[in-house]
C-alpha cells in the first residue's frame, strides 16, 4: 500500500513537470505572435483535461518571455537608456531615444493602472475574465479589428518616428489585452498598424513597450506564489521549469515573427484567430471543454 502511494505521488510530481515544460512551451509560441498566450494558457489545460493554471502562473511564466525579449532586444534597449540620458543632460527632448523612452513610459501607464483595478477580478477563476466564451468571443473580435487594421494601415512610419502619442494609442491597446483572447501583442500591433507603422516596426515596438508591463505583473504575482510556496516546495521547481522553455521558444519566435513580418501581411493570424475564437465556443456551449 505504502509503494502504490508512493508511485503515485511521484507520478502526480511528474505530470506536474510535463504540464508545466509544456505550459512553458505555450508561452513561448504564443506570446509574441498575435493570437494570445493568456487564451492559450487557458484552453490548452482545458483541452488536456488539466487544471486551470490561474491568471498568477501564467503572470510568472511571462517572466520567461520577458527574458527573451530583453536579451533579444539588448543592443536597442542599451541605446534607449544611454540616448535618453544624453538628451536629458542635454535637454534635446526631440532626440529619438528620448521619444522612444517617453513612448514605452506613457504606454506603460494604461495597462498597470486597469491591471491594478482589475487584478481581482482577472485572477478570480470562475469570473468573466477566466470565461472560455470571453476568450473565445475576444479572439474573434481581435482578428476583426486587425484585418480592418491591415485594410487601411498605410504603412508608411518606422520606429524612429515614435512619441508620447503614439505611445499613448499602442498602449491602450496593450490595456485590452488584459481580457484573455486579445493577446498583447495582437492589440498592441493592430494599433501600431493604425497609427500607419510599418508591420516589422509595429511589431518590435509592441515588444518593447511590453517589457515594462509583464516584468512589474509577473514580479508581483511572483512574490505571492513565494509567500504561498516558498522556495523550496514542487510548485518552484515546476515553474522553473516553465520559465526556462518560455524563455527559449519566446526568444526563437521573436526572432522568427520580425523576419516574417518583413515581407508578409497578419492574415495568417486573423485566419488562425478565427477559427480558434469559433472552436473555442463551440467546444465550451457543447461542454466539452470546461
Amino acid at each position: 500500500m505504502l509503494v502504490f502511494a508512493w508511485w503515485r505521488f511521484c507520478a502526480g510530481i511528474c505530470m506536474s513537470y510535463v504540464e508545466s515544460l509544456t505550459l512553458g512551451v505555450v508561452q513561448g509560441l504564443t506570446e509574441f505572435l498575435p493570437i494570445s498566450s493568456s487564451a492559450h494558457l487557458r484552453v490548452v489545460p482545458a483541452l488536456l483535461g488539466w487544471a486551470d493554471p490561474g491568471a498568477a502562473y501564467s503572470a510568472v511564466i511571462q517572466l520567461g518571455s520577458v527574458i527573451a525579449v530583453i536579451a533579444y532586444f539588448a543592443k536597442d534597449l542599451l541605446k534607449i537608456f544611454t540616448g535618453t540620458i544624453a538628451g536629458l543632460k542635454e535637454k534635446d527632448f526631440d532626440r529619438e531615444e528620448l521619444r522612444t523612452a517617453g513612448a514605452i513610459i506613457v504606454g506603460t501607464l494604461p495597462v498597470c493602472i486597469l491591471g491594478l483595478l482589475l487584478k481581482h477580478h482577472i485572477e478570480d477563476p470562475n469570473g468573466p475574465f477566466r470565461s472560455l466564451i470571453t476568450i473565445g468571443c475576444s479572439a474573434i473580435g481581435m482578428a476583426l479589428l486587425l484585418g480592418f487594421a491591415e485594410a487601411i494601415g498605410k504603412r508608411q512610419r518606422t520606429i524612429h518616428s515614435v512619441g508620447g502619442r503614439d505611445g499613448l494609442i499602442v498602449g491602450l491597446g496593450q490595456a485590452m489585452a488584459l481580457i484573455p483572447g486579445c493577446s498583447r501583442s495582437g492589440s498592441t500591433l493592430t494599433a501600431a498598424l493604425f497609427i500607419n507603422l510599418t508591420r516589422e516596426d509595429g511589431a518590435r515596438f509592441s515588444f518593447l513597450l511590453g517589457i515594462p508591463a509583464i516584468i512589474l505583473s509577473g514580479l508581483v504575482e511572483l512574490k505571492d506564489m513565494l509567500q504561498q510556496h516558498g522556495l523550496a516546495g514542487a510548485a518552484m521547481g515546476e515553474l522553473a521549469v516553465g520559465l526556462v522553455a518560455a524563455t527559449v521558444v519566446s526568444y526563437a519566435c521573436i526572432a522568427w515573427l520580425l523576419k516574417y513580418l518583413q515581407t508578409h501581411s497578419t492574415i495568417v493570424f486573423i485566419i488562425y484567430r478565427l477559427i480558434f475564437g469559433i472552436a473555442v465556443i463551440a467546444l465550451a456551449t457543447k461542454h466539452m471543454i470546461h
